[in-house]
């Protein structure tokens, strides 16, 4: 099994370049600082919502639809199995992508409770524009959240994140792997296992 999952994080970071879009040149650091102001605004009103768990879930799932280009997210978490998906395997796992990142960094984001974030920085990136961000919470250290928005698909959107440096494309690629691992492939199986993950 060790060599397994060493064997598919090889593979699957090797061909992460070829399924991430091309470089946004036309985007510029204006409009993924507008983007970033906009979607924080959101996260933060949320925070701040006094809602129940299920409600914010429900607000960060629309946010992510929002703001995030999910297919791209989903497929380059999906890695190299992608290309063997049928068409509506493809659809499913998109939707069901959805849902899970919209519980886990939801959970995630709900932590912020009583705090903000606040945009601090932009910088041009090989696959876009980063800007940088930082959580401020009471009773603990600032700590950087950063979002990568690409407009390789038509518009400007974020493809990437990072909360405290974990990489949220590679952690999902790891999750991803070891979920189709545990299911030996079966791609039908893996997302009926990520419908219900969080």
């Amino acid at each position: 099994m060790t060599f397994a999952l060493n064997r598919r994080t090889f593979i699957t970071l090797a061909g992460a370049a070829a399924l991430l879009p091309a470089s946004a040149f036309a985007l510029s650091s204006d409009q993924a600082r507008q983007l970033v102001d906009a979607l924080v605004a959101e996260i933060n009103a949320t925070i701040a919502s006094g809602k129940s768990e299920s409600a914010m879930i429900q607000d960060f799932a629309g946010i992510f639809d929002r703001y995030a280009d999910v297919p791209i997210i989903a497929r380059t978490a999906m890695g190299v199995d992608w290309r063997r998906a049928s068409a509506d395997q493809q659809k499913r796992f998109t939707e069901a992508f959805k849902g899970y990142a919209a519980r886990k960094y939801g959970g995630r984001f709900r932590e912020f409770v009583g705090g903000r974030i606040e945009v601090r920085d932009v910088v041009t990136v090989p696959n876009g524009v980063e800007v940088r961000a930082m959580a401020i919470l009471p009773g603990q250290a600032p700590f950087e959240v950063s979002f990568v928005i690409s407009d390789g698909s038509g518009s400007p959107r974020f493809i990437n994140l990072f909360i405290e440096g974990v990489n949220m494309i590679t952690s999902e690629r790891t999750e991803i792997g070891a979920m189709l691992d545990r299911q030996r492939g079966d791609i039908d199986a893996m997302i009926a296992d990520l419908q219900k993950a969080s």
